[in-house]
């Protein structure tokens, strides 16, 4: 079969694309996938420059969607109904350590992580929404519980996951208030529902203009050290910053006393592992997103890409070039 492989730890040079990789065969408790997208994530690139350590070589991807194709032993009587010829999908099949496959014309995948695909939902389109939609779920149900009158801050909300966070605030009743880094961005955010969106140099101004002073309930930033210290200022009194991700380079340090000093704020570090842990969590959250696509509440833009250029949009992520979701089709 075609497959990218990671052959070392690197840049995007290191996604070699190979048409001899062999199928894999499903364990029990597996299936075997027949790949028909990919979605592209941040963690693929952590896991590609060993942020995230996998034994290398390695075939990245943690989130795809296509056909059920073959039945691990055991898979039959474990009472998860599914059958050969099942649309499904899948997100993070492990830890953050755990490379998937999905980057490959078959993958393996654990049964009970799979779930089935509404037929109103093309593949394409579940496998660029899936994680991230499950991510922006939690993110606006469980971390925070966002509510009428809320207003919150999502930071590159010109991209797939912002997007989606700013349909899933947005549907609950909050105002919010987006940053993107290009005027393209910031008009995909507003399209998404954001009721403001500005640029990342002065947010936290802005923010506390819009508020009247009054700062966030929440501020869901992805970028990392490039806007922490801003969005802890954005807070309101007992307000919470959440931490997803650190496009913008890692916060090496943190001195706990400044929560004390922005109003006894709150700071997490979430993951969507433990999310969606069990099987109830992880169906719960991916109905709620096929139940939402379906009805046209979610959705975002994506560009789709060929799997030999892997390694292009491994490039344009890290690079900010696009907006939305990035796919891989075999």
């Amino acid at each position: 079969m075609r497959a990218i492989v990671a052959t070392r730890f690197g840049g995007p040079e290191v996604l070699r694309h190979v048409d001899d990789q062999y199928i894999p065969e499903p364990g029990p408790g597996q299936v075997l996938v027949d790949v028909a997208a990919s979605g592209v994530n941040f963690i693929d690139v952590a896991q590609r420059r060993g942020v995230f350590p996998v034994a290398a070589p390695f075939v990245p991807g943690v989130e795809a969607a296509g056909h059920v194709s073959e039945l691990g032993p055991g898979v039959d009587g474990a009472g998860l109904g599914i059958r050969i010829g099942d649309r499904v999908a899948w997100a993070m099949d492990g830890s953050p350590t755990t490379a998937c496959g999905a980057y490959a014309e078959h993958a393996v995948v654990t049964a009970e992580r799979l779930v089935r695909v509404p037929a109103e939902v093309p593949l394409e389109t579940a496998a660029g929404l899936l994680m991230q939609g499950m991510t922006a779920h939690y993110l606006t149900h469980d971390t925070y519980p966002v509510g009428p009158g809320d207003t919150v801050l999502v930071h590159a909300a010109g991209g797939g996951l912002g997007q989606l966070l700013t349909r899933y605030a947005v549907a609950l009743g909050a105002r919010v208030i987006a940053t993107a880094s290009t005027p393209a961005k910031r008009e995909a955010a507003r399209a998404a529902g954001a009721h403001a969106a500005v640029a990342y140099e002065g947010f936290a101004d802005a923010v506390r203009e819009f508020t009247g002073g009054a700062g966030v309930a929440v501020a869901y930033d992805g970028v990392g050290a490039a806007t922490f210290d801003g969005s802890l200022d954005c807070l309101r009194v007992r307000g919470l910053l959440v931490l997803l991700g650190a496009s913008g380079g890692p916060v090496r340090e943190f001195d706990t006393g400044r929560l004390l000093r922005a109003g006894s704020a709150y700071l997490t570090r979430p993951g969507i592992v433990d999310y969606i842990a069990d099987r109830a969590a992880l169906t719960r959250r991916a109905d709620d997103v096929w139940r939402r696509a379906v009805a046209g509440e979610l959705r975002t833009e994506s560009h789709s890409y060929a799997l030999a250029d892997a390694w292009r949009a491994h490039e344009d992520l890290e690079s900010r070039r696009t907006t939305g979701k990035l796919i891989l089709l075999p």
